[in-house]
C-alpha cells in the first residue's frame, strides 16, 4: 500500500496531490508536466514537500507534522530513469553490484540468478554501456533497482527514451517484472499502451493535482475526464477474453462484456484473458444497428453521460454491460442531428482495437 497526501511548490507550479493504492501497478498517467515525476520524486525523497504525508505499507517515510523524513537511502526504494544513470565506466556486472551495495542484506547468489534470468541480461555482464542497445541498459538499470530488495519501484517514463523498436523489445520483460518480481511499482507514463499493458490501478494527474484514482478501466471510460485523459487519441480499456479462433480467415472472435468483437488472429488460447484499449476516436456511434459494412465490430449499450466542451466535440460515454463502457468523441452538431441524449440505445461501430496483455492481477 502507498498512501500520499503531499503539497509541494515549485516555483509557479503547485502540486496538491492524494492518492492510496495497494495495486502491484500503480500508473501515474497525464500530460507533459502535469506532476508525474514531481510526486515520485518526493516519494522517492528526492522533494521534501511543505507539509503532508506519505506512507509506504505500515512504513512513514514522511510526515511534516510529526518530524519524519527519512533519507533517500533510508527508503528502499528502487528507482529507475528514463536515462538508466549506469556507471558508463564500470561493467554491467558491477553495475549491478553496486545496486547490492544499497540493500538491507547483501543479495544472495540466489537473488543474483533470479534477477539476471528474470531480465535475460546473463550475457551482458562483461559488457560495457557503451556497448549495450537502449533496451539493454533499461533492462540492466532494473537489474540494479531491484538487487536493492527494495519495498517499492519507480519507474520514472523508463520506455520515453526508446524508439518503438526497443520499446517493443523490453515491454515482454515488464510483463516478467510485474508478474514475478513481487515488488510494487509506482510507474510515471504518458503513454496509455504503456498504462493498459502493465498497470492495474490510474492515478491521473493534472496541473498538480489527482483528478481521479482508481482501476485502469474505471478512469479511462469516464467522458468527464475526456480532455485529461487525451481527447480522441484516449479511450477505454476494457477486460476481455478470447472465446474462439476462425482459423480459415485468421482472426480472433473476443468477448467483451456478453458480446462479441473479431480481430486479426492472437497466439493465445480460448479463455485467455487480456485487455483491449478501443480509442474514443475510433468509435462511430449510430442509434440503429449498422447494415451493409466492412467493419465487422459493433457493440449496443446505452449512453451513460455526454461532456459536451467549448469546442467542436462531445465525448459520450456508452455503457456495454458487465460494467464495460466504450468513450465515443463525436461532433456536437452529430450529437444534435442524432438527437442523442443520456439513457439513449446506441450502437457503437468499432474502427480499431489495440491489444494488450492479460487483465493483471487483483489488488494486494
Amino acid at each position: 500500500m502507498i498512501d500520499v497526501d503531499i503539497q509541494l511548490t515549485l516555483g509557479a507550479f503547485v502540486l496538491d496531490a492524494q492518492f492510496r493504492s495497494s495495486a502491484p501497478v500503480s500508473a501515474l498517467f497525464g500530460r507533459s508536466g502535469a506532476g508525474k515525476s514531481t510526486i515520485v520524486k518526493a516519494v522517492g525523497g528526492l522533494l521534501t514537500p511543505e507539509s503532508g504525508r506519505i506512507a509506504l505499507g505500515d512504513t512513514m517515510i514522511f510526515d511534516k507534522a510529526a518530524g519524519i523524513n527519512l533519507p533517500a537511502r533510508a527508503r528502499r526504494i528502487g528507482h529507475v530513469f528514463q536515462d538508466a544513470r549506469l556507471f558508463p565506466h564500470m561493467t554491467v556486472a558491477a553495475n549491478l553490484a553496486y545496486g547490492g551495495r544499497y540493500a538491507a542484506e547483501k543479495p544472495s547468489a540466489k537473488t543474483w540468478k533470479e534477477v539476471v534470468k528474470l531480465l535475460d541480461i546473463g550475457p551482458l555482464q562483461g559488457r560495457h554501456p557503451a556497448g549495450l542497445s537502449g533496451g539493454e541498459i533499461q533492462r540492466v538499470a532494473i537489474g540494479r533497482a531491484l538487487l536493492m530488495s527494495p519495498l517499492a519501484l519507480i519507474m520514472d517514463e523508463p520506455l520515453a527514451s526508446l524508439d518503438g523498436r526497443r520499446k517493443a523489445e523490453i515491454l515482454p520483460y515488464l510483463d516478467r517484472l510485474t508478474a514475478e518480481a513481487h515488488v510494487p511499482i509506482l510507474y510515471v507514463s504518458h503513454a496509455l499502451d504503456e498504462v493498459m499493458r502493465l498497470a492495474s490501478t490510474l492515478v491521473l494527474v493534472e496541473d498538480g493535482k489527482v483528478l481521479a484514482s482508481g482501476p485502469v478501466e474505471e478512469v479511462m471510460a469516464r467522458a468527464d475526464l475526456a480532455d485529461a485523459t487525451g481527447g480522441e487519441d484516449a479511450g477505454a480499456v476494457l477486460a476481455a477474453t478470447i472465446a474462439g479462433h476462425n482459423e480459415a480467415y485468421m482472426l480472433t472472435e473476443i468477448d467483451v462484456a456478453g458480446q462479441k468483437v473479431t480481430v486479426p488472429r492472437v497466439a493465445a488460447e480460448p479463455g485467455h484473458a487480456m485487455r483491449l484499449l478501443i480509442r474514443a476516436g475510433d468509435v462511430v456511434l449510430a442509434t440503429s444497428r449498422p447494415e451493409g459494412l466492412s467493419a465487422r465490430n459493433v457493440l449496443s449499450g446505452h449512453i451513460e453521460a455526454i461532456a459536451v466542451g467549448a469546442g467542436a466535440y462531445a465525448d459520450v460515454a456508452v455503457d456495454i454491460g458487465g460494467g464495460a463502457r466504450l468513450r465515443s468523441r463525436i461532433t456536437r452538431q452529430a450529437m444534435d442531428e442524432l438527437d442523442l441524449k443520456t439513457g439513449d440505445a446506441v450502437f457503437a461501430l468499432i474502427k480499431s482495437v489495440a491489444i494488450g496483455r492479460r487483465v493483471p492481477w487483483s489488488d494486494l
